[in-house]
């Protein structure tokens, strides 16, 4: 595995631009980014609207990592999982306390998919749904598990948890 990165995105990253970030398009950009602020702390790091008002780009730093997002434009194909009925991806954000991230977001306004319960992977695990349509799991490490116990658990896991909820932390 590579364990150098790009000059491209090494200079990115000197800007505090991850060198891989999520991108969401939101029905409401505008109202994604103060969402995000609300419920996950998100430092606004520019925005850049269009000459109709709608986000053209903005990017946001969420516990230390960019997260790009626009606004829909369904006249180009771009639009959010609202109006395609879902997405099967979800951002994971580890953190130090994801039951009072959950508790967070559900107050600005998720909802919740997943209780924060402590997982067989060894984190307290949790996901919910923001009210642009994107998935978010929130995991803090309680305690390490070898891959002998994890193979073992995840062979008896029971799968009917809920609307596509995955592990994400460990």
């Amino acid at each position: 595995m590579p364990t150098s990165m790009s000059k491209a995105a090494a200079k990115a990253a000197e800007t505090g631009i991850s060198p891989l970030s999520p991108y969401l398009i939101c029905d409401g950009a505008a109202d994604a980014i103060e969402f995000y602020k609300t419920a996950f702390g998100a430092e606004e790091m520019f925005r850049l609207p269009g000459p109709d008002g709608r986000i053209l780009h903005a990017c946001l730093s969420i516990n230390g990592a960019s997260v790009m997002l626009n606004d829909e434009f369904p006249e180009a194909g771009v639009t959010g999982p609202n109006r395609l009925g879902g997405s099967p991806v979800s951002m994971n954000l580890i953190v130090d306390d994801a039951d009072a991230w959950a508790a967070r977001a559900e107050q600005a306004g998720a909802v919740v998919v997943m209780p924060v319960e402590e997982q067989f992977w060894g984190d307290r695990f949790g996901m919910v749904r923001d009210p642009f349509g994107h998935a978010w799991s929130l995991a803090t490490p309680v305690r390490k598990v070898g891959m002998d116990e994890l193979n073992r658990a995840a062979r008896e896991v029971d799968m009917t948890c809920g609307e596509s909820a995955q592990p994400g932390g460990a």
